[in-house]
């Protein structure tokens, strides 16, 4: 096929839940593509996935958590936003059964989402029955780069996208430049169409209590956009990314939201003096938060709006009319 013979078409995204993040990512997470969320430990990879997963659920959409960690919190998946009724969770026992599920899932064509979490645990079979101390080299690089040169096609042809959670190694000897390296190899690297660090940069208070911590995103690669973009977002401990101040941030930046002084405006009209009250009235006041976060949108697309491309679920379609055969694909895979 010519590419001039085919249809121009923007890359369909969908939303992280923070409109910061999304902007620094050029509108969201790209449908089919694989992602990669790395950094240390507590710096809110696992969060950003569950909004991930809340997003496309409040869409209608159909999304999987593989936990190869076995560690999902359900009370936490709930005050994030997820319905974790209709959550598909799978609890694998080895790396190849947790891919092998990925790939299915994948292919069935009625999944919007699968979040891997994450890739230092997917633990290949040969080391599960090996003895605890035997050496496995290059075993779970070999199981990712035979993996995702399969799951690289079903997500495109699909349209599903997916999610790897990652943790960092130090790399020993390393005397000179940046010791830290990703697990399960270089093959996870290649294959990802947009790597986000994330770090920890600071804990958020509320007099001697400790509420949540303040991190940056840092795009590292971005196929779809441009990279080397940062956001900066707060998560609340229970409840995940703080959205209002997400989209105050993205707003001001944007000087669609304008400070004056201690005065915040939108629109030349006065809706909350200092942060606080500001966000309280964001709160009050979905409707025009929404409006807030479409205008920030447009200012920054230049007029046009990334949320116009974020449906899950084919156009004519209910979402309310996802056939049980396809929950049935789901549930099998």
């Amino acid at each position: 096929m010519k590419l001039g013979c085919a249809p121009r078409s923007k890359i369909a995204t969908t939303s992280s839940g923070a409109l910061t993040l999304d902007l620094a990512l050029g509108g969201g997470f790209p449908k089919g593509r694989i992602i990669e969320i790395f950094g240390p430990e507590s710096s809110g990879k696992t969060t950003l996935a569950l909004h991930a997963i809340a997003e496309v659920q409040k869409r209608g959409g159909i999304a999987c958590l593989v936990d190869a960690e076995h560690a999902f919190d359900h009370v936490y998946g709930a005050g994030v936003g997820i319905n974790i009724p209709e959550l598909y969770l799978c609890q694998p026992e080895s790396g190849e059964m947790a891919l092998s599920a990925v790939d299915q899932l994948a292919r069935s064509g009625v999944v919007s989402l699968v979040c891997i979490d994450s890739v230092a645990a997917l633990t290949p079979k040969s080391e599960i029955e090996g003895e605890i101390g035997q050496s496995q080299v290059g075993a779970q690089a070999r199981l990712m780069s035979m993996a995702l040169r399969r799951l690289s096609t079903s997500a495109s042809q699909m349209g599903c996208t997916i999610i790897f959670l990652n943790q960092i190694r130090n790399k020993i000897g390393v005397l000179y430049g940046n010791p830290e390296t990703t697990s399960g190899g270089q093959a996870l690297k290649f294959y990802s169409s947009v790597r986000v660090d994330v770090r920890k940069k600071a804990e958020l208070k509320s007099g001697d209590e400790k509420t949540g911590i303040h991190i940056t995103a840092r795009i590292v690669k971005n196929k779809c956009a441009a990279p080397y973009r940062v956001a900066q977002l707060d998560i609340m401990f229970g409840t995940g990314i703080d959205v209002f101040g997400s989209v105050l941030d993205a707003a001001e930046s944007c000087r669609v939201v304008e400070r004056r002084a201690s005065y915040y405006y939108w629109e030349n009209v006065k809706i909350g003096q200092g942060r606080e009250k500001t966000l309280q009235w964001l709160q009050e006041n979905p409707q025009e938060m929404e409006k807030i976060e479409r205008a920030t949108r447009a200012a920054v697309y230049d007029g046009t709006s990334e949320s116009d491309s974020r449906t899950e679920v084919p156009e004519g379609v209910d979402s309310d009319e996802i056939s049980k055969e396809d929950e049935a694909v789901v549930a099998n895979a």
